[in-house]
């Protein structure tokens, strides 16, 4: 396990490193490096410092939220396909967005657009704390989160269908394709605390999803608080999601296919399963933001048209490969 947490580790770094050297800009890499720890405003130092910095920084804490999350549902659903998705908060977080975008309110100011989608995500959960109630179980925790998906996305495709700009349309469709371009370090502040919240959250799980995989009533038997386990990892996961969503838009796969990955090499326990999925996630992200940038980059390749291409083969390779363990 720590053998697997360690070159995790230096994967993500390693694309984290290739991620600031990476771009349409024809920089060298030891200009790159030493641009970026210049205190002189140049040209090379503003496009290091305050576009490609906060993009890789943004790509690790999304990759880590999003990894994270799948992992944390996948342990306490007892469902392997279970991602973050099943809880609404992506969808509901996107049609905050989408509203932004449609009034004109993201107009107003560059944080408008993500403060709309976190106040979504925070829609969605206190919707999903009236549906399940106190001491929902996990079933009416997935049917609440699926009725909010659906509801959150037949309302971002009504307000496509009634958007009188078509310009407006465009914009729509291209912000939930998903990317982490030309974000600050304004958004990296805006998000951060959220996604704290929600990671400090869902890792304080580890020890209770260990337990929960013996069943529920052998976990409540050794002390293990079900009630307050769900609800850490129904809030930490809506707050780590929702805040990625904000800031880099709708990006599917990475917290169903992370763990897939990953679950062989930690003995398939739920919780050792968390802290590296998130790393895997993050190193996911970085890998799939650079390849955005190195394939085709004069088009605006989307990163979750890209992540959409690399995880549904890979998904069915797994598929492919439990159905021949069964056999």
């Amino acid at each position: 396990m720590t053998k697997l947490l360690f070159s995790l580790c230096v994967l993500v770094l390693t694309l984290f490193v290739t991620s600031l050297l990476v771009g349409p800009a024809d920089i060298g890499v030891m200009q790159s490096l030493s641009a970026l720890f210049a205190t002189e405003q140049t040209p090379v130092s503003q496009v290091m410092q305050q576009i490609r910095l906060p993009r890789a920084i943004l790509g690790v804490m999304v990759g880590l939220s999003l990894g994270l999350a799948g992992a944390a549902l996948q342990g306490l659903l007892r469902n392997p396909l279970a991602e973050p998705g099943v809880i609404g908060v992506s969808a509901a977080s996107a049609l905050g967005a989408v509203l932004a975008l449609q009034t004109g309110f993201a107009v107003a100011t560059s944080l408008a657009l993500p403060l709309s989608a976190l106040v979504g995500a925070a829609v969605a959960v206190v919707l999903i704390l009236l549906l399940a109630g106190r001491h929902g179980s996990s079933i009416t925790l997935i049917l609440a989160g699926v009725a909010i998906s659906a509801l959150s996305t037949a309302m971002t495709s009504l307000v496509l269908n009634l958007s009188p700009n078509p310009f407006a349309a465009s914009e729509i469709m291209f912000w939930m394709m998903g990317s982490l371009a030309d974000r600050s370090f304004d958004h990296v502040g805006l998000v951060l605390p959220v996604m704290v919240v929600g990671w400090l959250l869902l890792l304080s799980t580890v020890k209770s999803l260990n337990a929960l995989s013996l069943g529920e009533d052998v976990a409540s038997s050794l002390g293990v608080r079900l009630s307050l386990t769900r609800w850490s990892i129904l809030i930490g996961a809506a707050a780590a999601v929702g805040a990625s969503t904000a800031v880099a838009g709708a990006i599917g796969f990475i917290g169903l296919v992370v763990p897939h990955v990953l679950r062989r090499w930690v003995g398939h326990q739920p919780g050792a399963l968390l802290p590296a999925s998130a790393l895997g996630g993050a190193a996911l992200l970085l890998a799939a933001d650079i390849a955005v940038r190195v394939v085709l980059p004069g088009k605006d390749l989307k990163l979750g048209v890209v992540m959409a291409i690399i995880g549904a083969p890979l998904f069915l390779h797994l598929i492919i490969r439990t159905r021949r363990g069964q056999l």
